[in-house]
């Protein structure tokens, strides 16, 4: 295997100390030099194969206390992908032969070292190639099972945000314009995720796309410019479904159902007293109708408060003064819950009012 070290780290099977001296001036050709280990005996040749990692090994046949086809084997079953060469003066063809069978790289003739430097360099090359292929593979293999599993957490969610906006629907068309607002808040941050190879959402841009969904005059809604904020999967997705409530919330009820109506969205980074980085998100309505405390708790304040608290560990404070709805979210950036890709989000597992488990509902305060 090639080592990340650009030296060549050679082992050297052979008891002859003239015919290892004949075989190092050789060696001495291959660029970078290399770094030689030479041993003699069948407990230095496993010493040294479980002591060290080599680019390649080169061995006699006929050796004092064992032959060069158990040399052959020992080495598969330590480092099967490391070239093995046999280096000998009396390897016949049909010994040559079998040693392929078994897994040997190359054999070069001591009567012709002159091979040897090709045949090294070759049989770095193959091993190169082979772990190269070995790393796509291995990448391929791991962007399917985090496709599979990104797939069944988003229909898991998709499926209980049509079951449960369902629960509260007055009619087909309030069901229709519910579902609908959930899903594309749901696929444009989806979207802002794959634009970034689902590393990182950018909290301003989510901002703004959202605001652009939820209504065409953009300019109704103030968005500040605060300190950059990278969102990861998990909290990315539950802020979108946050902000959909709100802007949605505000459309019907709140300050973006009159004409006068404005919506200012702000954040600040701060720590909580363990030093954890915090975001705090503030929304604030006014212009819009006079405002008053529900009776009872609606889906919207439920949905938000629960998304924030079971999602993100953080804490919401909703107020209703008369000028208008103000929203007030924190929650650390550092979450010790498991990222999107290793957390399963089955609805039925779920707690009942997170963001993977949506009621329909009414105003949060008008």
């Amino acid at each position: 295997m090639q080592s990340p070290d650009p030296t060549i780290r050679i082992l050297l099977l052979e008891d002859s100390a003239l015919d290892a001296e004949l075989i190092c001036e050789h060696l001495v050709r291959l660029q970078p030099r290399p770094d030689v280990h030479r041993v003699a005996s069948r407990a230095e040749y496993l010493s040294a194969l479980d002591a060290r990692e080599f680019d390649v090994i080169l061995a006699d046949f006929s050796l004092p206390d064992f032959d060069g086809m158990t040399a052959l084997e020992l080495a598969h079953e330590r480092v099967p992908e490391t070239p093995f060469i046999f280096v000998s003066g009396v390897l016949g063809e049909e010994v040559a032969i079998e040693s392929f069978r078994r897994g040997a790289t190359d054999y070069v003739l001591k009567q012709r070292l002159i091979r040897l430097t090709a045949a090294v360099e070759r049989a770095l090359a193959e091993a190169r190639g082979r772990a190269e292929r070995r790393r796509v593979e291995q990448h391929r293999e791991l962007l399917m099972r985090e496709l599979s599993h990104r797939v069944k957490n988003t229909m898991a969610m998709v499926m209980s945000i049509v079951r449960r906006t369902a629960r509260g629907a007055q009619n087909v068309d309030d069901y229709v314009e519910n579902l609908m607002g959930r899903l594309r808040a749901m696929a444009d941050a989806h979207a802002l995720l794959f634009e970034t190879n689902w590393n990182e959402a950018d909290l301003h841009d989510m901002i703004t796309r959202t605001a652009a969904a939820a209504l065409r005059d953009g300019e109704r809604i103030e968005i500040a410019v605060g300190p950059s904020i990278p969102l990861d999967p998990r909290a990315a997705l539950a802020v979108s479904m946050v902000l959909n409530e709100l802007m949605t919330n505000a459309g019907k009820y709140g300050a973006l159902s009159t004409a006068a109506g404005r919506v200012s969205v702000s954040w600040s980074k701060g720590m909580n007293s363990d030093g954890q980085p915090l975001l705090c998100l503030h929304w604030t309505e006014t212009g819009g109708p006079l405002v008053h405390p529900p009776q009872d708790l609606g889906f919207g304040m439920t949905l938000i408060q629960r998304t924030i608290e079971y999602e993100l560990l953080g804490d919401v404070t909703i107020t209703y003064p008369e000028t208008g709805l103000a929203c007030d979210i924190c929650f650390p950036l550092e979450s010790p819950c498991d990222e999107t890709l290793g957390a399963d989000v089955s609805a039925d597992r779920r707690d009942p009012g997170s963001s993977a488990a949506i009621d329909d509902g009414q105003p949060m305060g008008r």
